[in-house]
Formats: structure tokens, C-alpha cells, sequence
């Protein structure tokens, strides 16, 4: 996300709508998490006909069907409460999140599925950002720079021991899934050619190509 290819598209972004991104830090993997009456998962069979929440956008609940899930839209809000009534057999996010919204006292399960990269990104108004002296602008990216690094040591420290506190403390219990069959499903779903034409034809391969270094 920090990589000259898609600071690219942020350049196209900037243009197209006045909003300048800055720099990618990571929020956490999102996890599947489940309640005990759904029981726990292994495999993307164990998901059909379990009702998921995901934010409501057609990107999330692409992802909900990529993994297998019946994906149910629902405002965060309404999370707690639709689990602990079993209006919904689960939902999906980093495990600092699991924490703090208290999700960790209505379910029994943390899949460790990591289908998804949680990501922050700050964002300013680009008129403002192209009228500032760049020397300015070169502080503000360096800032940056550090505060991604902290970010991510933090996040990473975080989801190192939560793990541990959510079986201490609430009792649940972390399952290690089948992990390549989830992405052999999500490979085989997003190979349909409505991705393409939202995403420009090739855009998986071009990614998987990119060199990391």
C-alpha cells in the first residue's frame, strides 16, 4: 500500500476527488469470530448458511462470499446485541476490535482465517496539501513514517497477546483453520469478470507480480 504503484492510484484519487492519502498503517488481520451455538470453523463448508455481518458496502459483502458465509449487513452498532440474541451466528474483525467492542463476551471462537489486512489511512484535503511549502510537506511525511512504524509495532504487540487474554479471561477458543482453502474459494470467486471490470482486467496478477523489496 506504501509502494509506488499505488501511490499512484492516490495520485488518480487526489485528482479525481480532492482527498490526498498520506501513508498506510495496519489496523490488524481481520478474524472470523463465531458464537458457540454456531459452533467453530475449519473450512469454508463449515460457514454455508451461517450469517455473518459485514458493513454494509458491495466490497465487504463480497468478501463474506468469498470466504463462504452468508454475509448480513448491519450497522457496527447493532453487533453486541444481534450476537448475544443470536440474530446473526457471527462476524469479522482485527482482534483489538473483537476487544474493544466486547464481542470476546458473546462468542466462543476466533477463527485465525486472516482474509483480511485492516488498514488506516490518513487523509488530507489536497488543494490545502499542494499550497504547503515543501519543506513543510517533507516533515509531515516523515512524521508520518514514524507514526506508521509505531502504529504497526503496537498493533502487532497487541494482537501478540490478545490471543492469550481471550482464552484467560473469556474462555474462548482460538481455531487454526484449513487457511489455503479459504483462498483457493476467495482465488475462484474473484476470478468472475465483474472484478475485472471494476478493478481493471489483470489487477490480481499485477498485485501477486509486484515486488515486495
Amino acid at each position: 500500500m506504501n509502494s509506488p504503484m499505488v501511490k499512484g492510484w492516490f495520485d488518480e484519487l487526489a485528482s479525481n476527488t480532492g482527498m490526498r492519502v498520506l501513508d498506510t498503517w495496519y489496523l490488524g488481520m481481520r478474524q472470523l469470530n463465531t458464537t458457540e451455538k454456531a459452533g467453530p470453523v475449519y473450512k469454508p463448508e463449515d460457514l454455508k448458511g451461517m450469517k455473518i455481518r459485514m458493513p454494509n458496502n458491495e466490497a465487504f459483502m463480497d468478501m463474506g462470499r468469498a470466504i463462504g458465509c452468508n454475509p448480513t449487513p448491519m450497522g457496527f452498532g447493532e453487533v453486541y446485541l444481534a450476537l448475544k440474541l443470536g440474530t446473526i451466528d457471527g462476524q469479522d474483525n482485527p482482534l483489538p476490535t473483537d476487544l474493544s467492542a466486547m464481542f470476546v463476551e458473546v462468542t466462543k471462537y476466533i477463527i485465525l482465517t486472516d482474509h483480511s489486512i485492516g488498514m488506516i489511512n490518513p487523509v488530507i484535503n489536497e488543494k490545502f496539501w499542494q499550497s504547503l511549502p515543501f519543506e513543510y510537506k517533507t516533515y509531515i511525511i516523515k512524521a508520518l513514517e514514524v507514526a506508521r512504524y509505531y502504529m504497526n509495532y503496537l498493533v502487532l504487540e497487541q494482537e501478540s497477546k490478545l490471543l492469550k487474554q481471550f482464552v484467560d479471561e473469556y474462555n474462548m477458543e482460538i481455531i487454526v483453520p484449513d487457511k489455503e482453502a479459504f483462498m483457493n474459494l476467495a482465488r475462484d470467486f474473484y476470478s468472475d469478470e465483474k472484478f475485472d471490470k471494476a478493478w481493471g482486467e489483470g489487477m490480481y496478477e499485477t498485485i501477486q507480480s509486484y515486488p515486495l523489496n
